[in-house]
């Protein structure tokens, strides 16, 4: 396998769980984010980065937006891990509204993460009432793949994580090496 890291960010647990995944099956190293500096990471060729999905939002994408001058010539890939389904509107539409301007290009890849009210913060458990009391109001057919996700979950914890989400990933990172 080629000279890589993979640099992740992982509130609840599903991330870090396929980090730990990704570690068995490429045997890179990995970093966390709010740890991570640019110095450390540019000593590889290759870096994965891993977050997890919140409100549409990949967590730990700053690091890369910020250091995206600095990675030019490098191999990067992104793989998230959310709720949802992988169906693909909602990976098309994770993709346009995270990777912008220079991260436009990257190889992106999905997961389907965990729903764990109980690990939840204060904050985000809150969120996810409000949501749900506005969603409620609908028709359940109205329901985007995320609010169908929410109300399905009411309240209970699920976990979807698979290794067969890394499967696609794992692929192009040997195929790259032909």
């Amino acid at each position: 396998m080629k000279n890589g890291i993979i640099v992740y960010q992982s509130k609840y647990g599903a991330v870090k769980k396929y980090v730990h995944w990704l570690q068995e099956a490429t045997g890179f190293p990995c970093l966390e984010t709010p740890k991570a500096k640019i110095a450390e990471v540019m000593d590889y060729d290759t870096i994965i980065f891993c977050g997890g999905i919140y409100a549409s939002g990949i967590a730990g994408l700053s690091f890369l937006k910020k250091n995206s001058n600095q990675l030019k010539g490098k191999e990067i890939l992104i793989f998230c891990a959310g709720a949802s389904v992988p169906e693909k509107v909602v990976v098309k539409k994770l993709r346009e509204q995270n990777l912008m301007g220079p991260l436009k290009d990257i190889p992106f890849f999905y997961g389907r993460g965990q729903w764990q009210e109980s690990k939840m913060n204060f904050f985000d458990r809150t969120l996810v009432k409000m949501l749900r009391k506005a969603a409620a109001k609908k028709e359940p057919h109205t329901y985007d793949p995320q609010t169908k996700v929410l109300m399905e979950a009411n309240g209970q914890d699920c976990d979807w994580t698979d290794k067969k989400y890394l499967v696609p990933l794992v692929d192009y990172l040997e195929q790259e090496l032909y």
